[in-house]
């Protein structure tokens, strides 16, 4: 029960506070992670599969650590659970996001959308029009719907605490050495493939809610089972496609991220996204992360029936 109450309070915390502005502890980590790269790395799969296993593991034992010692202490293991949900939800944050993003569009102000879009993805936006910067702006809102708000709290709601740093000290690290780039080719192989394995059922989990959410199941579906066997990524395939058949978009395309360029494939059916499409597709992902919610809080009530 404990665990589920804490799970509702800090997506709540989340929704309200956003991120913390000062003392994020994901920021911590990354200044961490930084710190060991620079007596780790190699331009090898061993050394970055030690780094990887260091910062996880470290990580996922402190959570194990702190479930344990407030586990028979209801009112600190709630609040130790709402603590470290608002600490690894980026839900609110990611909103926020796609408000400035959708504003600057519709003010016509490119060159500032252009620059904003570095905090949504990674994507070269130099020679991006509006209609592109709409559609990087939705597809960066559905992969990291799965990724900033489904999967932490899946994982939060099967296994706690440990679930929910664990899972962010992975996609955090995926973040920082993951991008297919010379540096990071073999030394970021083994955080992108974690991450990977991670996010395989949480992103599944986030296409059904998406269609669910948006009152179009059958469309995301179909659109999710047809076109993500086309997108490079495992898990952004199913999302960005389950949201453009939720939205009636076509998603999808050649992405240049500087060092080198990626084909996404077709997504959907219906148009290309629109400056419009921005404030919907925010609506829609703000649906899926209250639905997440309830699953995970009901998904550590059912474990709590199962081995209490």
């Amino acid at each position: 029960m404990s665990r589920a109450l804490g799970l509702l309070l800090g997506f709540a915390a989340d929704r309200l506070l956003g991120d913390p502005r000062r003392f994020h502890s994901v920021a911590g980590f990354g200044q961490t992670a930084t710190r060991l790269e620079r007596h780790l790395y190699a331009d090898s799969r061993p050394a970055g599969t030690a780094y990887t296993a260091v910062l996880v593991g470290t990580t996922t034992f402190l959570g194990i650590s702190l479930e344990r010692l407030t586990r028979r202490h209801p009112f600190l293991h709630t609040a130790l659970t709402a603590a470290a949900t608002w600490t690894v939800l980026g839900a609110r944050s990611l909103e926020r996001e796609a408000e400035t993003m959708a504003g600057l569009l519709e003010e016509k102000d490119i060159p500032a959308a252009r620059d904003r879009l570095s905090h949504l993805c990674a994507r070269d936006a130099t020679m991006l029009e509006a209609d592109e910067l709409a559609r990087a702006t939705v597809e960066s809102i559905a992969e990291n719907t799965s990724d900033a708000c489904v999967a932490p709290l899946l994982w939060g709601g099967i296994f706690g605490v440990p679930g929910l740093l664990g899972y962010r000290a992975a996609n955090t690290l995926d973040a920082m050495v993951g991008y297919h780039s010379p540096k990071y080719q073999n030394f970021g192989w083994a955080s992108a493939r974690l991450d990977d394995v991670l996010n395989l059922l949480p992103a599944r989990v986030c296409a059904v809610l998406t269609g669910l959410a948006a009152g179009r199941l059958p469309e995301a579906r179909a659109a999710w089972m047809r076109d993500a066997p086309k997108h490079p990524s495992p898990n952004a395939g199913p999302v960005e496609a389950a949201f453009a058949g939720a939205l009636g978009l076509t998603l999808g395309g050649t992405n240049n991220y500087g060092t080198y360029q990626e084909d996404r494939g077709t997504l959907g059916d219906g148009p290309a996204p629109t400056v419009g499409d921005v404030r919907r597709t925010a609506a829609l992902a703000r649906r899926v992360g209250v639905a997440a919610a309830g699953v995970a809080a009901g998904i550590a009530l059912l474990g709590r029936k199962r081995w209490g």
